[in-house]
């Protein structure tokens, strides 16, 4: 008894003197999620409801070169029970010494420029049942080393753990024909999801030019598939490189991503590369308008996941710069080879203090049926979501 105590003693003790500064809030969302079209599979519906729950939690000490960090997120959804899911999306602890960082735990890391495609991003999984365009991610345990030199910055990681892709239900849209579990995917490395991977990044700038370059090792973060009519999907060991690159020259943003993958099943080189200039202050609005074209190539051809493999993306970003923070971004991927092209807009604007509203619509049209786009040709939709902050 009397060691507990001293123990308690120590540890209230020490956080009075270590001045921790904690930081935790909660958003809760409601969405709804419209199709203009009805399914192309028995089971799926037009529309559909969720609720969504996002708690955040932080606490820093010694003048915030040590902390703690945690993000969670669930959500329930109508009609489909596995897109009724939670995850951890961050649970990490940190410390700064120097010129090193350290963290351990699950993070979130992202790579990239382009606006279309994030072609170097390979540190997280894709959350298959919370995105379609691949922005939300997984929590990735690892452990990570960083070290900024006068001459770039070098980050370390070791991820000991792989986790798999989640794909909508029988009931759900967005879905291929077949309903994706972890019984169809065979995995290339016997340890299967406990395979260790490793990553290395340098990052630095010359002149107008920030670059990075990167090397992976490990399971791919998107399965390998090697057949359309035989669909036998695999998650591989793979060794990609990546670069990323962009130079800033006045209004204009000049962006370029490039990877080379190889596999035991399937090697790989793809691009994404554009222009983003922006219109500044128009007419003393406040307004600024980006226009933005970039150019998206994959080797893969018709066997890219992505549908993506000789396209133009052409867009636009709006920002009003005002209290509310109104935001638009509208845009549309183009197939220069065949008739299929994608529209999509995303609009976002802020309610007083805590509240915030989303748009999110995406058109299929013209889909050719030699593109793996071809199995969501109808699920055309809107999504309207509303935000309170706590």
């Amino acid at each position: 008894m009397k060691t507990r105590l001293v123990l308690l003693f120590l540890s209230v003790s020490w956080l009075a003197n270590a001045q921790v500064e904690t930081d935790a809030q909660f958003e809760v969302g409601l969405s709804d999620q419209y199709f203009f079209h009805e399914g192309a599979y028995e089971g799926q519906q037009t529309n559909y409801l969720s609720l969504s729950f996002t708690p955040e939690f932080s606490a820093e000490w010694q003048d915030g070169n040590q902390g703690f960090y945690a993000a969670g997120f669930f959500r329930w959804f109508q009609h489909d029970d596995r897109r009724t899911h939670w995850d951890i999306r961050e649970l990490y602890y940190q410390k700064v010494a120097g010129r090193s960082e350290f963290s351990a735990g699950l993070r979130k890391v992202f790579w990239g420029v382009t606006e279309s495609a994030h072609l170097v991003d390979i540190i997280n999984q894709t959350d298959g049942l919370e995105s379609f365009d691949g922005e939300k991610k997984l929590g990735q345990p690892m452990v990570k080393y960083s070290y900024s030199a006068n001459f770039g910055t070098f980050d370390f990681y070791y991820m000991p753990y792989f986790r798999p892709r989640v794909y909508p239900g029988e009931n759900g849209r967005l879905r291929t024909p077949i309903v994706l579990d972890g019984d169809q995917f065979q995995y290339e490395s016997a340890a299967k999801q406990g395979h260790q991977d490793f990553a290395v990044r340098y990052a630095h700038y010359l002149g107008v030019f920030d670059f990075g370059l990167s090397y992976f090792r490990g399971t791919g973060r998107e399965p390998i598939v090697t057949s359309i009519e035989q669909f036998n999907p695999v998650w591989g060991i793979i060794d990609q490189v990546g670069l990323e690159l962009q130079a800033t020259t006045g209004p204009a943003l000049w962006k370029f991503e490039g990877i080379v993958r190889k596999n035991a099943f399937q090697d790989m080189e793809a691009l994404a590369t554009g222009v983003e200039y922006t219109f500044g202050n128009i007419k003393n609005t406040g307004l600024d308008i980006g226009v933005i074209g970039e150019y998206l190539w994959d080797s893969r051809g018709d066997m890219a996941l992505s549908s993506m493999q000789n396209d133009l993306f052409v867009g636009a970003r709006f920002a009003f710069n005002d209290i509310q923070d109104t935001q638009i971004l509208a845009g549309g991927i183009f197939d220069l080879e065949r008739s299929t092209h994608l529209l999509s807009i995303e609009a976002s604007r802020r309610i007083k203090n805590s509240w915030r509203v989303e748009l999110e619509a995406r058109l299929f049209q013209d889909v050719s049926d030699n593109e793996f786009l071809y199995v969501i040709r109808e699920d055309s939709f809107a999504q309207f979501s509303i935000f309170k902050f706590f």
